[in-house]
């Protein structure tokens, strides 16, 4: 059980027991359909009330958990429309990420990126699946911010905890490493029109893998 220091802010309990929930629910830990009980929560943590009820609430609005009834808070169960959703968006954005980066990254941001996927190398060999899942999350961050658009960053923002959740449920890890890698070879090439393809191709290619693992089924129309 963590504890907080005499003189940590109500705030940074609440960022702490909000990022540990969070970081719980994209790993497994916490399971949909599990339920957050703030007393039991609170005791866990070392803390009031107070600071749990506020991180479950933020967790409500960032999608992964709901209120089945007014007193009852549990892990939400990914549906076909909430995939379908995510999908679309990381369609119409990380495409037109994709293609900026081509036209923007330096050889430091193409450097960095390249460690990254020298890092998912490794993770993916060992079957590591929460050390594949954040660093292929750093990746898709990196190439966001390689875009060099403030506002893009920002439109990504809201969903982004909810999009590295559904990542983490595609376990075709080693497709995905070779996605990643012809992705940055488009992206290095400097030809967004090719970084675009790729990128479409990736996002196509992920969203059928994790209705495959979440439902076990055909594309969702």
């Amino acid at each position: 059980m963590s504890s907080p220091t005499k003189t940590e802010p109500l705030g940074a309990i609440r960022e702490r027991v909000l990022a540990t929930l969070r970081q719980e629910i994209i790993a497994g830990r916490l399971r949909p359909g599990d339920r957050l009980v703030e007393r039991e929560l609170a005791e866990r943590f070392g803390v009031s009330r107070v600071p749990v009820r506020e991180a479950i609430r933020a967790l409500v609005a960032e999608g992964f958990v709901h209120f089945e009834t007014p007193r009852r808070t549990v892990v939400r169960r990914l549906t076909p429309s909430d995939v379908r959703e995510l999908f679309e968006l990381r369609e119409a954005l990380e495409v037109y990420a994709a293609g900026l980066a081509a036209a923007r990254a330096t050889p430091q941001d193409l450097a960095e990126v390249e460690e990254l996927l020298g890092l998912a190398a490794a993770a993916t060999g060992a079957g590591d699946a929460e050390a594949i899942t954040d660093v292929n999350s750093r990746l898709h961050d990196r190439i966001v911010a390689m875009a060099d658009n403030s506002l893009l960053i920002k439109a990504l923002e809201p969903v982004a905890g909810r999009l590295r959740w559904m990542t983490r449920r595609n376990e075709e890890w080693s497709q995905l490493l070779v996605e990643h890698r012809e992705l940055y070879e488009a992206i290095a090439s400097g030809d967004p029109e090719r970084a675009r393809a790729h990128a479409l191709a990736h996002v196509r290619t992920n969203y059928r893998s994790t209705v495959r693992q979440l439902f076990g089924g055909a594309e969702i129309p």
